[in-house]
């Protein structure tokens, strides 16, 4: 006959150094999709593409692989922290549960939780970062500024140096590089999408962004009649006319018709060359005597020209 006073559960190793607070903050357990609220500031978007595609189909065949996260939310059920696409992909996949890490967390700690779950991801829109990046960085602010923190899941709190130098170190980027982002929430929505789109370049945007919204609508015009978007020198001009009360639709339309300049790049396979030149010629001698003869050409022209 067992013993029962050798029936013994060991607590986790983790668990031991815990406090009772922290032990309380979490738990697993299945929730309806129905009871599941967004994130109220949301910067990611989930997009109904391909990969959502897989993601059902996925869904369908093993099931929700890991669970997403969530916070009860202030007026009942729970606002999602992590998981947004999954949680989608279960309502497309006709799946009304879904498993849920419930985390019990200020509006700051669930922002940089947020933040930092979904940047993970592989593929981030400009304006995903944008608006992320806004989001963590008026957080870790306002925890710096804070004196009653004392939960270990608080990682970012600030005590010394700037934000936003703290930030670039978390995710990977400069101050100046975050700032740039941070920039572009400063554009319209249609701006914002042709950043997402690859039609306009990030600096180019950022210099956009100094605009107003009135004039950020008339650069749209100019951008659809001229069927080009401007060029980072392009939209410094058109800023530094804005910035001196000189800039309407006009002045916008001539500085989109410069011409801009054209890279040139033209490539040779090597088997196409080496013909020309000895076995031995390393790539940079057969270059350097490729420019050499260009030069000898190009002189030959001109005495031609002169005569």
């Amino acid at each position: 006959m067992k013993n029962p006073a050798l029936n013994i559960s060991l607590t986790p190793y983790d668990d031991i150094f815990k406090t009772d607070e922290e032990r309380n903050t979490e738990e697993i357990k299945p929730v309806a999709i129905s009871e599941l609220k967004p994130f109220e500031s949301q910067p990611f978007k989930v997009l109904l593409d391909e990969s959502m595609d897989e993601l059902v189909e996925s869904i369908k065949q093993s099931g929700v692989l890991s669970p997403i996260i969530a916070r009860p939310h202030k007026d009942g059920g729970y606002e999602i922290l992590s998981g947004h696409r999954r949680v989608k992909a279960c309502e497309l996949a006709g799946i009304s549960e879904i498993p849920v890490v419930v985390k019990k967390l200020d509006d700051d700690t669930a922002t940089i939780l947020l933040v930092d779950s979904n940047l993970q991801r592989e593929n981030i829109l400009p304006s995903e970062k944008a608006f992320a990046y806004q989001l963590k960085l008026e957080a870790i602010k306002r925890q710096g500024a804070r004196t009653d923190l004392t939960s270990s899941q608080v990682a970012t709190k600030l005590n010394k140096g700037r934000s936003d130098v703290e930030l670039g170190e978390q995710v990977g980027e400069s101050k100046d590089q975050i700032r740039r982002y941070i920039r572009l929430t400063n554009l319209i929505d249609p701006l914002l999408e042709m950043v997402d789109e690859k039609k306009i370049a990030l600096n180019a945007a950022v210099e956009i962004s100094y605009l107003g919204s009135k004039e950020q609508a008339e650069l749209i015009k100019v951008i659809e009649k001229e069927e080009t978007s401007p060029s980072i020198a392009q939209a410094s001009k058109i800023r530094k006319f804005a910035e001196e009360g000189r800039i309407n639709v006009d002045v916008m339309d001539s500085i989109m018709q410069e011409q801009k300049p054209k890279k040139v790049k033209i490539t040779f396979k090597e088997d196409k060359l080496r013909k020309y030149f000895p076995k031995h010629y390393s790539a940079k001698q057969m270059e350097d005597t490729l420019l050499k003869l260009l030069e000898d050409w190009h002189r030959k022209k001109q005495r031609e020209h002169e005569r």
